[in-house]
Order: structure tokens, then sequence, then C-alpha cells
């Protein structure tokens, strides 16, 4: 286990700035080849493919593939659809159609969506195995993925690869080397127990964790949480990129390096990684999460309000709070689900925290931004009057915060949480986890 915490970090490093690579910027392309009004079908495709790939994967990592094995096929995989997605706009410059580049980059992302709770579920088993406190040590490795998630926003903005297809085939090569380095990472057991039940052997069991009334409302809030997740990802560099078209702003900073902008939001969320086991131990799961919720109505509204000149201080704060909107939701919420679970079914339940957030959440949130919000009040047309668009841009920003809002409100009053031991799913008398402690069995970290 020598230098292992070194070795994660790489890893974490590379498995972000597989997502970095386009996640924020392909938008931009899409308008530029005129499948602006189809962008939230990309983003919504990630969510519904989260419905079943990381519950599907993360059941044959924990019973039949080594965790660390099923995440190399998978990136292999989703790095060679990307390539041929790149590839095909590349030979189809001037005529890029919405079905074949959909169809080659869901492929992608329906296997790239399993590989971040995989790359947990390696890392919490190389910690553990190294005798470190996943709470404590996880948060500094994680912090290099959003490292490299910067650094690959940063390298396809000033390559000029945010408004063209290299920005598909850089994240497709760091898939393929991800494919490799996976292979290096310490094994991680497999769980081949004879006699399970049926639920057992699907990796059902990790969805017993709803008979707990706090880990209930806990996926509950995830999912409605979630619904932001995807929101400013989809359509936040191509509302900065938008000002290029407005005389006011066309020569400023902020409107010709929308991605680079943006990433000062990653910036923010490496500093915050950082606070996250001091915040969890202070306020516990739920003063987190509530933080987090706020977060997101400060993020929304500071677009809302924002632009590129006078008022790009607002564009900057809305970056900055992003780091606690996204950090103190997602870190935070894979580190409580890892300290309630049987270590058994490890990936199944990181999955099924996938399938709550990234999966219905995401998917409910683009498709309702996307469609129900910005498509009626943006005018999603290559030549479009920006200048005009603007107002339908605000409306949307101002209509995202208040949800965030009331959804925060909701969440005071009706998450109760305390400090509960872990969850067996093994044993059934264990699940009123915000009960007491039938058995007597101390949790990972009681603090969260």
């Amino acid at each position: 286990m020598k230098n292992i915490k070194l070795r994660l970090s790489l890893l974490s490093f590379l498995e972000f700035a597989v997502w970095g690579s386009y996640l924020v910027s392909i938008g931009i392309y899409l308008f530029s080849v005129g499948l602006g009004a189809q962008t939230f079908w990309f983003y919504t495709v990630q969510g519904i493919v989260s419905l079943f790939m990381p519950a599907l994967v993360g059941i044959i990592a924990d019973r039949w593939i080594p965790a660390q094995k099923m995440l190399s096929i998978c990136h292999a995989l989703a790095g060679c659809f990307m390539i041929l997605a790149g590839l095909y706009c590349m030979f189809n410059s001037g005529n890029v159609e919405f079905g074949p580049l959909f169809s080659l980059y869901t492929l992608s992302v329906a296997f790239f969506m399993p590989t971040i709770g995989l790359t947990n579920s390696v890392a919490f088993n190389a910690l553990s195995k190294a005798g470190l406190d996943t709470v404590t040590a996880f948060p500094p490795i994680r912090v290099w993925g959003t490292v490299g998630f910067i650094c690959a926003e940063l390298f396809v903005n000033f390559t000029g690869f945010q408004s063209n297809y290299w920005q598909l085939i850089s994240c497709g090569a760091i898939s393929i080397l991800m494919m490799v380095y996976s292979l290096t990472m310490p094994n991680c057991p497999v769980n081949k127990s004879s006699g399970t039940s049926v639920a057992d052997t699907l990796g059902l069991s990790a969805f017993k964790l709803f008979k707990s009334k706090t880990m209930a409302t806990f996926f509950i809030f995830s999912m409605l949480l979630g619904v932001c997740l995807q929101v400013t990802n989809s359509y936040g560099t191509m509302f900065i990129d938008s000002f290029q078209k407005i005389k006011e702003f066309a020569d400023t900073w902020g409107a010709n390096n929308a991605t680079a902008l943006t990433a000062v939001s990653q910036a923010s969320e490496a500093l915050c990684i950082l606070l996250i086991p001091f915040f969890l131990k202070k306020f516990g799961i739920k003063g987190v999460m509530l933080m987090a919720m706020i977060a997101w109505v400060f993020r929304f509204g500071f677009f809302g309000i924002g632009n590129t000149g006078n008022g790009l201080v607002f564009m900057i704060l809305s970056c900055i709070v992003y780091g606690v909107a996204f950090d103190f939701f997602n870190v935070a919420g894979g580190l409580f689900v890892d300290n309630q679970t049987d270590p058994k079914l490890r990936s199944s339940a990181q999955g099924l925290f996938m399938i709550m957030t990234n999966g219905i959440g995401a998917s409910l949130g683009t498709i309702l931004a996307g469609d129900l919000v910005i498509n009626r009040l943006v005018d999603m047309s290559p030549t479009a009057d920006a200048a005009l668009n603007l107002a339908g841009w605000r409306e949307s920003w101002f209509i995202f915060a208040a949800y965030a809002l009331i959804i925060s409100i909701f969440f005071i009053f009706l998450f109760k949480s305390t400090k509960h031991p872990q969850v067996k799913l093994s044993d059934p008398k264990a699940y009123d986890i915000a009960g007491g402690d039938p058995e007597g069995m101390p949790g990972k970290n009681k603090n969260i």
C-alpha cells in the first residue's frame, strides 16, 4: 500500500479530467452546429443511464469482477465511443446530425457514469486496507479530481476545443489512459457467497436502506437536489458565451473565455472539499446538506443578476458558491452513504446514491430546465438576438433559484438527523438507524 494516497490522487485526477473535457463546454459546440435546442438531451441522457448503469455495474463489481477491473473495462468502452463521436463530427463538420452524434455520445456516457461510483469504491477499499479513516483521508484525495476537471476545462478553453469536436476526442483519450491506470489499483474483494437470496444476488439489497426513515428521507432529498446538478453544467457556458453577441460585452474577457471562467467553480470545489471533514463533524449531514441547498439558491441567483462586464463579480461569486453547492452535497453524501452501508455492498450502495442524484434527479432537472423553462424563454437558434435573449436567461436562473429555496425550506423540517450507527444490510434489525443501535454496533463515524 506504498504511496497509496498519491496513487489514488492520480486516479481521481484522471477520472474527473475525463468529465471536465466536455461537460461544461459541449453546449457551446452544439449551439455552433445548430443543435442548441437539443442540448438538454445530452445532459438528460447522463441522468437516464444513471438510473440503471451505476447499479448494474456496481452489482457486477460487488459480486463477480473486482471494482478496479470493472473500472478499467468501463473506461475502455466509454473512451472508444467518445472518440468515435468526435470522429463522426470531424468527418461531417458541415452537417452534424443529432441522431448519430447523440447515439455515440449516449453509449459513451452509459459506461462513464458508473465509473464515478467505482472510483469511490476503489478509493474507499484501498484506504480501508491501509488502515486509514475514509472521512479524513478521502477529501484531500478527491480534491485532485477537481484539479483534473479544472485542468481539462482550461485545456479545452485555451486550445479552442470548447467550440469544436476535439473536446470529445480529448475526453476519449483520457478515458483510454484511465483504462490502463485503473488496473494498477489494489485489488477489491468480491462477494461470491452462495445461498443468498435473489435480491442479494442482484444487488437489490441496497434498496433496503429505504427501510430507514432517515436514509429514505436522505435519498429523496438527494434526488430533489440532484435536479440542480446539471442545470448550470448544461447551460452555464452557453449563457456566458452568448454575451459575445451583445455589443456592450462582446470584447470582455469572460464572454470570450466561458469555459475558463467556469473553472473558478471547480477551483472553489477543490477548497471546499478540504472543509468537508470539519463541517461534517461540526454540523452533521443535515447541516452540510442544508448549506449545499442554500448555496444552489445563490449559484442561480448570482447568474441571474450577473454579466461579463460590470456584473462580472456576480458571475465569479456564482462560481465560488458552486464549490459548496456541489461538494457539500455530492462528496459529503457519498461519504455518508459509505459510513451507513455494509462494506460488502459498498459499490451497490454508491450506485443507488448515483441513481437518486445523477439518475432520477439530474434527468428531471435537465428536462425541466431545458424543455419547460429555457427553450421557452430563450431562442436557441444560432441567429437569435442575444440581447433580447438576456431577459429570458435571467428569468430562467431566478426560477431555478426559487426551486432550490423551496427545497431548502422543506428539508429543514422533514429531515431528522441523529448520530446513528452503520446500517448492516444483512441484518433487518439494524434498519431503524434514527432510533438507536439495536445491536450496539458502532458506525465508522457517528458524527455524520
